[in-house]
């Protein structure tokens, strides 16, 4: 064997030891119970990076949103992008902030998962997402043994990205200076940190990536990307992912970890939701209230809330069907929400999901018609609905539903995706005053309740009347086999 065949070995030979454990080339694979396909939520994150620079992974409790920002800011450092990659990349070496709460959780969680195990003489051994022979050289922070300040990557451009190791405790002062093009944040960062990160990133064009469990409840970071500012939208995207949207997680696992969580947390750390405490308007836990759709019987009582928005405002309406014995149940079967200022499209949404189902609602707005200005409530009514104006008080139509909510009776389809986007943002201020954004589901659940049930009887939609006929028929009817 030549010399340059066995250099060849050694080098090929360094390269396995060096890849070994290498978290990198093993995530998302193709195939398997593992499978990427199977992760939605983080190939949406991913994805969302090539149009927005600024990013919220906000997920439950291990369901991978750290591993998630590990691998992204290893693909950016290297230059090393798997062939199914759809969101930004940088076709040059980078410049990196990678930032936890304290020394201790930045060294203990990112460092770790992206250089992996780190000796207190600073040695690396890997295992991090970073292959360790990309690693060209690593400096430690004094007087913290293990920890690094400073890693250099090597790029496939042949340029060396580097990657500095911060925290939210040594405060916003720290994230001033140079410029960046990553900035990640990992558990959530105070307002000042995140907003003097965001400045590093302007002249780069650069990206802020955060991913946290929102245990802070509804915070200005949280705030910002949930209810963005009109101006800000564009630039913003939050993915939210929980338990059931990951496939690592088993039923005994997920079973154990829900027990042993406070129940003021569990809607937080098991489906990434923020945790609204004192401020939350009815402060449920979403597992209490949540059922798997059913079909409704016939003899049900039913009937809708409606919210008219009209310009930029949306347009609302949530259907209830209340089973008619004493204390009987009552459940939000189904949610419409659009921006729309023409009430035909608005209205051809609430008659296809039943014709004669009688509502209440806020429908009191004027609308500029061909002849004059007249009540919305009268181009819903010459369009078919049967709609009468709602009881508006705030207060006493929150008590109602907090109390089916609080007596067990009030439950809410799976399938309602409008409605529980809102309620689990539906909350209070400082002052005790309800927060008047993205609420229109929230206050047709509420028409709904306080003013629709006294008005709810049994409507059958078409469909469950073709299948009433036909059950008849199939035992005994004119036209049933049997009867022939």
């Amino acid at each position: 064997m030549t010399e340059e065949a066995v250099q060849r070995l050694h080098a090929a030979t360094a390269r396995l030891l060096a890849l070994e454990g290498c978290e990198l080339y093993t995530y998302f694979p193709e195939s398997g119970p593992v499978r990427r396909e199977l992760y939605p939520r983080h190939m949406d994150h991913f994805k969302a990076g090539a149009q927005h620079r600024q990013r919220l992974f906000m997920a439950a409790n291990r369901v991978g949103k750290t591993r998630s920002g590990a691998y992204e800011v290893a693909a950016h450092a290297t230059g090393e992008y798997p062939s199914w990659w759809t969101g930004r990349v940088f076709p040059h070496r980078i410049d990196v902030w990678a930032a936890g709460k304290d020394t201790g959780t930045t060294k203990n969680i990112l460092q770790k998962a992206l250089v992996g195990a780190v000796g207190e003489d600073g040695t690396l051994s890997g295992g991090g997402m970073i292959p360790l022979d990309r690693v060209i050289h690593a400096t430690r922070k004094p007087h913290n043994p293990g920890a690094l300040d400073t890693v250099w990557v090597r790029h496939n451009d042949g340029g060396t990205s580097i990657i500095q190791f911060k925290s939210y405790e040594q405060g916003s002062k720290s994230f001033e200076g140079t410029e960046q093009h990553i900035v990640w944040f990992d558990e959530e960062p105070p307002l000042s940190c995140y907003s003097e990160a965001v400045v590093r990133t302007m002249t780069t064009s650069g990206l802020m990536i955060v991913t946290f469990t929102p245990l802070q409840g509804m915070s200005d970071v949280v705030s910002m990307f949930v209810s963005p500012a009109p101006e800000a939208a564009q630039y913003l995207h939050l993915t939210t992912a929980g338990w059931d949207h990951v496939p690592h997680l088993g039923e005994a696992e997920k079973a154990e970890l829900l027990a042993t969580t406070p129940p003021f947390q569990r809607d937080a750390r098991s489906q990434g939701i923020p945790q609204l405490g004192s401020g939350a308007v009815w402060a449920f836990p979403e597992s209490e209230l949540r059922i798997p759709n059913f079909e409704i019987p016939p003899h049900w009582n039913k009937c809708f809330g409606l919210d008219v928005g009209g310009g930029a405002k949306a347009t609302a309406a949530v259907w209830l069907a209340i089973e008619p014995s004493a204390g009987g149940r009552v459940i939000v079967t189904d949610s419409y929400k659009r921006e729309s200022p023409e009430p035909a499209v608005h209205l051809s949404a609430i008659r296809a999901r039943g014709e004669g189902i009688p509502g209440s609602g806020d429908a009191a707005a004027l609308i500029v018609t061909a002849g004059d200005a007249e009540q919305l409530i009268r181009v819903y009514q010459r369009g078919g609905l049967d709609l009468e104006l709602a009881d508006k008080s705030v207060e006493a139509g929150i008590a109602s539903v907090w109390q089916l909510f609080s007596d067990g009776r009030l439950k809410v389809f799976a399938s309602c995706t409008e409605w529980w986007d809102e309620w689990r943002m539906y909350q209070r201020d400082a002052k005790g005053r309800i927060v008047k954004k993205n609420d229109h589901c929230m206050d047709a659940t509420r028409y709904a309740i306080y003013s629709g049930i006294k008005r709810a009887r049994p409507v059958t939609t078409k469909a469950q009347q073709r299948r009433v006929a036909f059950n008849r028929g199939r035992v005994g009817g004119s036209g049933s086999w049997m009867g022939s």
